[in-house]
C-alpha cells in the first residue's frame, strides 16, 4: 500500500471537532468527503449519540453558516425554503427566504415531517436552487443538508422514498462511544460545553477550493470499472429488488476520490473504495421481503458484494505516489 501525508486541511477539521465529538474521527472524516464531494448527509442513529453536535462542529470549523430546522408534521414546505410575502406599502411581492439559504442546513429528524415537506428538499439538494411563484433563486455555495433520523422509532414518522434517500450522498451512523470516550466526554462537558469555544479553521473559500482538488484526484480506468461493477452487483444480488444506479456509482466515486484527497493522494486506492462503499451504497438499497424475514440488512448485501467483486491490484489501479496540497 502507498503511504501518504495527511492533507492538513482535513487535519485541522477532524481536529477540531474531535474537540467536541470523542473518539469519533472516522465518521467525522466520512462526514467532510461528503462534504468535499458536494454531496448531501443522512446520520441514522439513536438520540443523544451527536448528530446534531457533528452537523454543528463541522459548520462552525469550516465557517460556513449554520441552519437547524427541526422537522415536524405541521412544517410547511415554506416553512424550509422561504414564501413570497405581499407588502401593501409597495403593492409588490417581497421573496422572505427561509432556513435553507445557509451554508450547512441541519434537517433534523427530517422524517417527521410530511412527504410534502421533505419533497422541498429535492430542488435545493440537487439543483442547489430553490424555486418559488415562477422565480428561481441560487442558494449560496457551499451548501450542505445533514439530516437526522431515528432508524428505531416509527410511530408518528414518514419513511423517506428511495427518490429523497438517493439524493443523500453518504448515510453514517454516529454509534456509541466506549467506555473510556464516555468517561472523557463527561470530564469535558462537565463545566463548559466546548463548542461555546470551538472557532474556524477554515473559510467557506478554502473549501471551495478543495472541492476543486478533489474533482482533480486521478481515478484509474481499472477503478472506474471496479466501481462500476460494484453497483451492478447490488442490482444483481438476489435479495435486492432495488440496487444501487448510475448516481450510486458517481456516489462511490467522489466519496473515495474525497478521502484519497484527505490522506494526501492525488490518486484513489481500492481501500478508498471500500472505505466508502457502505456508507454510500446500503441506503439505496432496497431488499426483498425474505432478506427482511432472515434478518438480512443493506449493509450484510454490501459486505457480500465487496466480498465477491475481484480487487484490482495496485499497479493497476492507482497512480504513482505523490502528496495534494491543499488550500
Amino acid at each position: 500500500m502507498t503511504h501518504s501525508q495527511p492533507q492538513p486541511f482535513a487535519q485541522d477539521i477532524i481536529a477540531n471537532v474531535a474537540r467536541v465529538l470523542v473518539g469519533k474521527e472516522d465518521v467525522t472524516r466520512l462526514a467532510l468527503a461528503a462534504v468535499l464531494a458536494g454531496g448531501h448527509v443522512l446520520l441514522e442513529d439513536a438520540p443523544g449519540t451527536g448528530k446534531t453536535m457533528l452537523a454543528r462542529a463541522l459548520a462552525v470549523s469550516l465557517g460556513l453558516d449554520f441552519a437547524r430546522v427541526q422537522f415536524t408534521p405541521d412544517l410547511l414546505p415554506g416553512d424550509v425554503t422561504g414564501v413570497s410575502v405581499f407588502r401593501p406599502a409597495s403593492g409588490d411581492f417581497e421573496f422572505v427566504p427561509g432556513p435553507i439559504f445557509t451554508g450547512i442546513l441541519l434537517a433534523d429528524e427530517i422524517n417527521r415531517a410530511t412527504p410534502r415537506t421533505q419533497s422541498a428538499l429535492l430542488e435545493a439538494m440537487g439543483e442547489g436552487q430553490v424555486s418559488e411563484s415562477g422565480v428561481t433563486w441560487r442558494l449560496p455555495q457551499p451548501f450542505v443538508v445533514i439530516a437526522t433520523q431515528n432508524p428505531v422509532e416509527h410511530e408518528g414518522t414518514y419513511r423517506l422514498p428511495e427518490a429523497q434517500l438517493d439524493r443523500f450522498l453518504l448515510r453514517l451512523s454516529v454509534g456509541y462511544p466506549s467506555l473510556e470516550q464516555e468517561v472523557e466526554m463527561l470530564a469535558r462537558l462537565q463545566e463548559r460545553h466546548p463548542l461555546q469555544d470551538l472557532r474556524a479553521v477554515a473559510a467557506p473559500a478554502d473549501l471551495l477550493a478543495a472541492q476543486g482538488q478533489v474533482r482533480q484526484v486521478t481515478v484509474s480506468p481499472d477503478l472506474r470499472r471496479y466501481i462500476a461493477s460494484l453497483a451492478a452487483r447490488t442490482r444483481g444480488h438476489p435479495q435486492v429488488t432495488l440496487g444501487g444506479g448510475p448516481r450510486a456509482s458517481l456516489a462511490l466515486q467522489g466519496v473515495a476520490q474525497a478521502l484519497a484527497w484527505t490522506q494526501g493522494r492525488r490518486f484513489v486506492t481500492p481501500d478508498d473504495v471500500q472505505r466508502a462503499a457502505p456508507g454510500v451504497l446500503a441506503h439505496r438499497l432496497s431488499l426483498g421481503i425474505e432478506a427482511r424475514m432472515q434478518g438480512q440488512g443493506a449493509e450484510d448485501v454490501v459486505r457480500e458484494v465487496l466480498a465477491a467483486e475481484p480487487v484490482p491490484v495496485e499497479g493497476q489501479a492507482g497512480g504513482g505516489p505523490g502528496e495534494v496540497r491543499g488550500p
